[in-house]
């Protein structure tokens, strides 16, 4: 059977999952009557929570005597580290480009490392029947995106193909009949080549292990392609590092391959097909697997720095221990290194004290899911502020700048652009006005973008679309002001109190509701001047035994303003912390004494 590799790469909501699903109900890879969730590729509860794709999953359908083999990507940057990976395993991509947005920050980041590896794009302009599809425009800015991306005769050379992946189908014209995607598996046949491995079938063994997951019935499973030789179950391998060094040497237990949405054992992987391995214990991502008898590793794609870095701590709060079960810092490493190990755009190290641990990656986004995970396992933790990485270079300090791409509608274009070159240090790159909408393009840097994204919502009512990736490293600009308003602390431990709470909301916006838990120290809302201060949320009302009309009319409270993580991440200062556990997310004082408080703004 002949073999094919693809990628689907996009920006994020541009339709690569729902494409794939699509494709695997045309190729008859469910039967008519089966049951698939909606988006069948996000399997993970966080992925069909958001709607978007974390981790790159691979399936296989067969078509006309070809096995296709299909990654779904992510599209976010602060997950490129998954793109980056993958891109090495295939032969082709599919570039999905809505008809209407056109080519997004994060299709300019997976097209440019696309090119880089020298893979030939197939086009599809996706959503071309939206009202507001301009299929014709999209394609002239994917004409120009391929040509500032510096791609080669041969890649500018790419076929187009319209679709509608929520309604099944692709043509090659857009006024086609309509009917299926037959057209998209008959050009990836035709256009993307068979893997050049094939004709490596009867060398030594190696594969490059790309992705890392685990089962609970047989332990690590590394996914690569094989670049060379043949492997049977059963047979005895050495992984080696990157460097060289041998790793470890282990039988091959089972040996999987991807049919359908399913992995099914297989007796014998080849050269050029995309297989999971198990049976090792310590080899991981980016390792060679190999025949014993070789000693060089293959060559594994770099991994972009990472640029922002969170503190995970132990939670040393009054209210520790009550909800998660995971509460100790060794369980916690634990944890962090296993993450490191599957994800290698993360990267882990030990605070002096060893109650903490500095984990850097590539933006609030990602930082944000592994918290969310982690607190869904039962670990209760204490996160900082994100804290941008600096690079020294000839002496200079500099730091790393995001390329913001803006859609905001005419009348709010003012607001944002102020916010963004003023306060916030950002360069404008570009503006264009199209039908009422603005598009802003401006490079800012990543110390401004942390905790704008809700003060952005506010300024558009809701309605603007912001996207950043990463775009170059610049000399520092200065210092950023971070949060205008100081916090109401609460000075007692115990239950808050509805009339205290009443009470204290001409002193600013509450974070609590009446009968929460609280502590010293804990943030119970945002004080309406700039300064912090301290109040008693648990202050009930003085009983005499006198009684008048009116004094005891029902407290009416304000409706506490809820937090999302990331958003309680984004909001705190660097002597502020957030207390995540399984059932609350808490803003606290990094010192929750007073006095000790006070001992180290004075020594700061």
């Amino acid at each position: 059977m002949d073999l094919r590799n693809i990628a689907i790469i996009a920006h994020v909501d541009h339709g690569k999952t729902t494409l794939v699903d699509e494709l695997l109900k045309q190729s008859g890879a469910f039967r008519d009557n089966q049951a698939v969730a909606e988006r069948a590729m996000d399997s993970n509860d966080l992925e069909r929570e958001r709607g978007i794709t974390i981790l790159a999953k691979a399936t296989s359908i067969e078509w006309k005597d070809t096995r296709i083999n299909i990654v779904d990507t992510p599209g976010h940057a602060d997950f490129g580290g998954e793109v980056e990976r993958i891109l090495s395993m295939v032969d082709g991509v599919v570039l999905l480009v809505d008809a209407a947005e056109g080519p997004m920050p994060q299709t300019k980041f997976v097209t440019s490392k696309a090119l880089a590896l020298g893979l030939r794009p197939i086009v599809v302009l996706n959503k071309v029947d939206k009202p507001d599809a301009e299929p014709d425009r999209a394609l002239d800015e994917v004409f120009d995106l391929f040509a500032s991306l510096d791609a080669n005769d041969e890649q500018l050379d790419f076929p187009t193909m319209y679709a509608s992946g929520r309604s099944g189908w692709a043509d090659m014209e857009l006024d086609g009949p309509r009917k299926d995607l037959s057209a998209l598996l008959d050009l990836v046949v035709e256009h993307v080549e068979a893997p050049a491995q094939i004709a490596r079938q009867s060398e030594q063994f190696q594969m490059l292990a790309t992705t890392l997951g685990s089962d609970p019935f047989i332990g690590r499973i590394l996914t690569g392609r094989v670049e060379a030789g043949t492997l049977k179950t059963g047979e005895t391998v050495k992984a080696l590092g990157r460097d060289g060094n041998k790793i470890e040497q282990f039988r091959v237990t089972k040996i999987l391959a991807f049919r359908g949405l399913t992995q099914q054992p297989i007796d014998v992987a080849e050269a050029g097909d995309i297989v999971s391995l198990a049976g090792m214990a310590k080899a991981t991502v980016a390792d060679t697997i190999c025949d014993t008898g070789l000693d060089t590793p293959l060559p594994s794609q770099p991994i972009d720095p990472p640029t922002i870095t969170v503190t995970f701590g132990i939670n040393d709060s009054p209210l520790a221990g009550k909800d998660g079960k995971k509460v100790q810092s060794r369980v916690i490493r634990e944890r962090l290194m296993k993450e490191a190990e599957s994800n290698v755009a993360i990267r882990i190290s030990d605070t002096p004290g060893g109650e903490a641990f500095e984990v850097a990656g590539r933006g609030e986004l990602q930082m944000g899911v592994l918290i969310e995970n982690m607190r869904r396992e039962g670990f209760e933790l204490s996160i900082s502020r994100p804290q941008v990485l600096f690079q020294e270079d000839n002496g200079q300090r500099m730091e790393p700048v995001e390329e913001v791409t803006i859609d905001v509608d005419d009348e709010y274009s003012g607001a944002v652009i102020e916010k963004l070159t003023g306060t916030r240090k950002g360069d404008l790159a570009e503006m264009r006005q199209n039908a009422g909408k603005t598009r802003i393009i401006a490079h800012v840097p990543s110390r401004g973008l942390i905790g704008y994204h809700g003060e952005f919502l506010t300024d558009t009512r809701g309605t603007g679309v912001l996207n950043r990736v990463f775009h170059e490293w610049a000399p520092y600009k200065g210092s950023i002001p971070g949060r205008r308003a100081g916090v109401l602390i609460s000075m007692e431990n115990g239950t808050s109190v509805a009339y205290a709470l009443w009470n204290l909301e001409d002193r600013g916006r509450m974070f609590i509701g009446a009968q929460e838990a609280i502590y010293t120290g804990m943030i119970i809302g945002e004080h309406s001047r700039e300064n912090d201060l301290e109040v008693n949320p648990l202050k009930g009302k003085k009983l005499t035994n006198v009684r008048a009309s009116g004094t005891d009319d029902a407290v009416r409270l304000t409706t506490p303003i809820t937090m999302s993580l990331e958003e309680a991440i984004a909001y705190i200062d660097d002597d502020e912390l957030v207390e995540v556990t399984p059932n609350a997310i808490r803003l606290r004082k990094r010192y929750l004494d007073p006095h000790e408080r006070k001992r180290q703004a004075r020594a700061s």
